[in-house]
């Protein structure tokens, strides 16, 4: 029997919420089950509840399926057999009738997918999709043109009344989405929650607002703009790209991908999951996301801290690109072995400033820093020291459990960097990776 792909701890990360993982803990042994068994591809069994239940997982990708109804991604039902997977409690076995059947389904789905993508859509009317685009490209306009008045006034008038005011973000920020700049119009909503958040404030203000300038200059010359940083532009205010598009245009990168970081948020309308992964070989970071309409959605793909995976990702169009999708998984899920690429204090401002030196709309990068302890100073705050005495400043994270971790000693710690903070999403201990987010 081949080992485990994955942790107890991380099967019940699986879990939608506390209580599946509960259940799902106490069908997690033997005599729940019937006919369990497993390969180098998936495993299975028969659940005994109110009925018998059908539940497999695919371990190239931990894919699930069950024949109960419950809307739950995964159900208590795959919860167990991921458990007793992760616990080495499964036999060797031939796949039954059931599982064979689906495995082949999710095999030629997989195909078609690949299939289409290689053969591009059909083409679209050319001239109607110019037309398409050149209407956008006026409205966006006009509304950064408004977006620049509304930033001219707001500057000529001062910051100090700033901090009692909340109706004009959300005001100016409708404004843009009708504008059909909803990328652009999400800043400005942040920008709601800067005044009166610490003594520097106005001076993070009018970064931002800076920042928003550049963009509205940039797009009067967006013709002229190389191809690569254009498409960053459109993506910044929001224009994005097909999948087919991606495909087309998109670097491809083939390497062992392992996920280093995972962030789900969660509102009652959609779900986001933002998931970097980190190349084992290549060192490329690549941001992942996922959408989901409504709470109980599952999401395309699956991804576990502190797994690896071999497979092809396809960067988004850019300058310096980050966001990627996963084209094709060329191998089983597998626990994190060995190191993994790190960058000093050094070389992550050396990266970042090479990176925005390609894209000055880059908002951050992401890197693994390495040999890194967490300090307190005399004022209590936060930051990363190296060896050398080097520090940045530590984000919003869980700080007590990075400094916990660290015990005083060098840490590998993976995160994103804007120039001003080092945000956490986990930490490396022992092979190990753990997460790192809730409250700083």
């Amino acid at each position: 029997m081949s080992a485990s792909p994955l942790t107890t701890e991380q099967a019940l990360a699986l879990a939608p919420d506390s209580s599946a993982a509960a259940a799902g803990q106490k069908l997690a042994t033997e005599r729940s089950w019937q006919g369990l068994g497993r390969d180098g591809r998936a495993a299975w069994g028969e659940c005994k509840g109110s009925a018998l239940y059908q539940v497999r997982v695919d371990l190239s990708d931990l894919a699930t399926k069950c024949t109960c109804p419950s809307r739950k991604f995964p159900c208590k039902h795959a919860l167990g057999l991921l458990l007793l997977a992760a616990a080495e409690r499964i036999p060797s076995g031939t796949p039954p009738e059931w599982v064979a059947e689906w495995l082949t389904r999710r095999s030629s789905t997989a195909e078609r997918k690949a299939k289409a993508s290689a053969e591009g859509a059909a083409p679209a009317d050319p001239e109607a999709r110019a037309k398409r685009s050149n209407e956008r490209h006026s409205r966006v306009q006009r509304g950064l043109e408004a977006l620049a008045l509304w930033m001219e006034d707001l500057v000529r008038n001062g910051l100090a009344g700033l901090e009692a005011e909340t109706a004009m973000w959300s005001t100016q920020a409708a404004r843009l989405v009708d504008a059909q700049a909803p990328g652009l119009a999400s800043q400005v909503r942040q920008l709601a929650s800067l005044p009166g958040s610490g003594p520097d404030w106005p001076q993070r203000m009018l970064d931002r607002l800076g920042r928003l300038a550049l963009v509205t200059e940039a797009w009067k010359k967006l013709d002229e703009l190389p191809p690569l940083l254009a498409a960053d532009l459109r993506s910044l205010v929001g224009i994005s790209l097909k999948e087919e598009d991606v495909l087309a245009q998109g670097e491809r990168v083939t390497d062992t991908w392992v996920v280093v970081g995972l962030e789900l948020e969660d509102t009652e309308r959609v779900r986001v999951q933002r998931t970097w992964l980190l190349g084992a070989t290549s060192g490329r970071s690549a941001l992942v996301l996922q959408f989901a309409a409504g709470p109980g959605a599952r999401f395309t793909e699956s991804f576990l801290l502190g797994t690896a995976f071999p497979a092809e990702l396809v960067y988004w169009p850019s300058a310096a690109p980050q966001r990627a999708l996963v084209h094709e998984r060329k191998g089983e899920v597998r626990p994190l072995a060995g190191p993994l690429p790190s960058l000093t204090l050094d070389g992550l401002c050396q990266r970042f400033a090479d990176e925005l030196s390609r894209s000055p709309f880059l908002p951050r990068t992401a890197v693994m820093l390495g040999a890194v302890v967490p300090v307190v100073d005399g004022q209590k705050r936060w930051w990363l020291r190296d060896a050398t005495g080097a520090a940045v400043r530590l984000g919003p994270c869980d700080r007590w459990r990075l400094l916990a971790l660290a015990g005083g000693h060098p840490i590998d710690v993976f995160g994103e960097w804007d120039g001003e903070e080092f945000r956490p999403s986990s930490a490396r201990v022992e092979e190990r990776l753990h997460p790192l987010g809730g409250p700083s």
